[in-house]
């Protein structure tokens, strides 16, 4: 390849693969490397089929492109490999002219423009959905104060099941005390204040406190590109997204044990397109537990408010999770299949000169 071809293809956002007249990798870009977590040295000269498994007649689609020199598409069709949960993405199969027998397959994950607009969107519409609770809250948590210390009176004369009904009243309203507290905190939370900091040590400081809490009895597994550079966040409400996502992965597991794994990783592919221009979130921070998975029901909108998969959720906590990450500018996503679920943070690097 020329300057130009070889930038063209490193700078490709979608996954790219050339496969030679055998159908075994003769090339793959970096986005493809992302994708399939694989590197593009143990890809090469490897058998298309070996690595991914296509759900769909890729073969023949093959042979018809080589055969007819045309491109084919292939839409909503799942994608996987030994080491990625299946994907339904889009594929284009292209002919290369000057290189018989040689075609060129890009592959375009389905969804992912609709996730960065929600991304996008998630701020607002949380606001939307929270604003009413948030304007009650204060208004509520008055009488519910009274109510709590009217039951803790009556018990002290009562026994057997009329102490019983004052004790639930007590555990109810503080229930409900504590949900408006979280209202509050999610409607009241200030714009961030962000500098250069180093994503592993807040990572450290998530994982320990989880480790001596609600993550005791799972086991945390790092795996941290040490290379990272600085992003450009606000620690403390950084700190509180990583937390959150810990929780819900020791949550999935349930009384049992298992294991989380931390990930961090850079990844040029992802831009976000904003009104004044195009950023790109190369610092890459993904949560993995290996729990039964998202409902599907909620799967698609498990960062709006109110949502959740478990019994007596408030599902305030992905939802803040979101709202943190899109006030920073960032975007987050999540890729469930029973056994894996991971939640992916893309973050930018902090620029030149931004104070620690």
């Amino acid at each position: 390849m020329n300057t130009f071809q070889e930038n063209l293809w490193l700078s490709l956002p979608v996954p790219a693969f050339l496969l030679d007249p055998g159908d075994m990798f003769s090339e793959v870009n970096p986005a493809a490397e992302s994708f399939l977590n694989m590197s593009a040295r143990s890809l090469r000269n490897q058998p298309v089929f070996d690595t991914l498994a296509i759900d769909g007649p890729v073969d023949d689609a093959f042979s018809r492109v080589r055969s007819g020199q045309t491109s084919l598409f292939m839409n909503n069709v799942d994608v996987g490999s030994g080491s990625i949960a299946p994907v339904n993405c889009n594929i284009q199969i292209a002919p290369m002219s000057q290189m018989p027998g040689f075609v060129l397959v890009l592959m375009e994950p389905r969804g992912l423009a609709d996730r960065l607009d929600r991304s996008q969107s998630v701020k607002s519409a949380a606001k939307s959905a929270i604003g009413m609770a948030e304007m009650l809250a204060h208004e509520i948590k008055n009488p519910l104060a009274g109510i709590t210390g009217a039951a803790q009176l009556l018990s002290m004369n009562l026994t057997g099941e009329d102490l019983e009904l004052t004790d639930l009243i007590v555990s109810e309203t503080r229930r409900i005390v504590t949900l408006l507290e979280q209202f509050e905190q999610f409607g009241n939370l200030s714009l961030p204040v962000r500098k250069a900091v180093n994503i592993h040590d807040l990572l450290d400081r998530a994982r320990k406190s989880a480790l001596v809490g609600f993550a005791a009895h799972m086991q945390v597994v790092e795996e941290y590109d040490p290379s990272l550079p600085a992003t450009y966040v606000d620690g403390d409400q950084m700190l509180q997204v990583f937390l959150n996502l810990l929780k819900n992965a020791a949550e999935a597991a349930g009384d049992g044990p298992g294991t989380i794994k931390i990930r961090t990783f850079y990844d040029m592919s992802l831009r976000l397109r904003r009104k004044d221009g195009t950023a790109a979130l190369p610092l890459q921070v993904e949560i993995t537990d290996d729990g039964p998975g998202l409902p599907p029901e909620i799967a698609q909108n498990v960062f709006d408010p109110f949502v959740s998969g478990r019994e007596n959720g408030t599902g305030l906590g992905l939802a803040l999770v979101s709202k943190i990450i899109s006030d920073h500018g960032g975007w987050v996503s999540v890729d469930s299949v029973p056994g894996r679920t991971v939640f992916r943070i893309s973050l930018p690097v902090a620029p030149k000169g931004a104070a620690e």
